[in-house]
């Protein structure tokens, strides 16, 4: 039985994963490292419980902490061959609410991050026959979404990154792929319904702008990153995959009253 039909397609594979401490970072964590692959688990404050993974302390936001943590990496594991970018943090306002000095930390990290983490592991994918990139941007990318200006902004600068990256990379054999979720049950929607008035009502709201009426889970993404960096995807680049209950491709009739 070959490495891919036994669900172990990541066997003698190293994957970094970034923002791995919490929500869709450690659910991809937790299935690279459930389908073989040894696994450097990077963020500001790495998960210290469980021995799945290789913590690694790095902030995407600077560069020597990221370029230290990928030297880490494989000197302790031996090799880099995929590299998934899932640091990311949120901001919440119309155009009018967010300083100047929000706008450059949300871009920092977000598109940034990436940057500087796929620039260093870059010599490495290229020694790698099976090199594959997954970026986590989002719907909001693509969809006009209220209140979330700059997130929006940083998320479809992600898109562009990772079509602009795949095109680019094509002759290194690294393929560039990336995820957008719909709204992800995360500490940080959690963060934004404690944050609300009625953090029941809005709730309801966000599940029923997704036409599956519910929020995604971390391990659905998950899941989904995980095809996107498998060998088996190898005829896969630059593409964008909706991971979203439907919320960007369908367009449903009301409700009946």
């Amino acid at each position: 039985m070959g490495r891919e039909a036994s669900g172990r397609e990541f066997d003698a594979l190293v994957a970094l994963v970034t923002g791995a401490a919490s929500g869709i970072g450690r659910a991809t964590v937790t299935e690279l490292t459930r389908r073989g692959a040894a696994v450097a688990a990077l963020d500001v404050v790495p998960p210290s419980d469980g021995d799945e993974a290789h913590a690694f302390t790095a902030d995407v936001a600077d560069s020597a902490s990221v370029e230290r943590a990928v030297t880490e990496t494989v000197e302790r594991l031996g090799r880099l061959d995929v590299v998934v970018n899932g640091a990311g943090i949120g901001a919440v306002g119309g155009i009018e609410d967010n300083d100047e000095e929000e706008w450059h930390r949300v871009f920092d990290v977000n598109v940034l991050g990436m940057v500087r983490v796929s620039r260093a592991a870059l010599p490495h994918l290229q020694r790698s026959k099976t090199a594959a990139i997954v970026n986590v941007s989002s719907i909001a990318a693509t969809a006009g979404l209220p209140q979330r200006v700059c997130y929006s902004a940083s998320k479809g600068a992600v898109l562009s990154l990772t079509l602009a990256m795949a095109a680019d990379l094509l002759t290194d054999n690294v393929r560039v792929n990336c995820v957008c979720p719909g709204t992800v049950d995360t500490p940080w929607v959690h963060r934004l319904l404690d944050a609300a008035p009625d953090a029941d009502r809005e709730r309801a709201a966000l599940e029923a702008r997704q036409p599956m009426g519910r929020l995604g889970t971390a391990e659905e993404v998950a899941h989904s990153i995980a095809w996107l960096a498998s060998p088996a995807s190898s005829f896969i680049t630059g593409t964008a995959l909706a991971v979203d209950g439907g919320m960007s491709g369908l367009r449903l009739p009301p409700p009946s009253a």
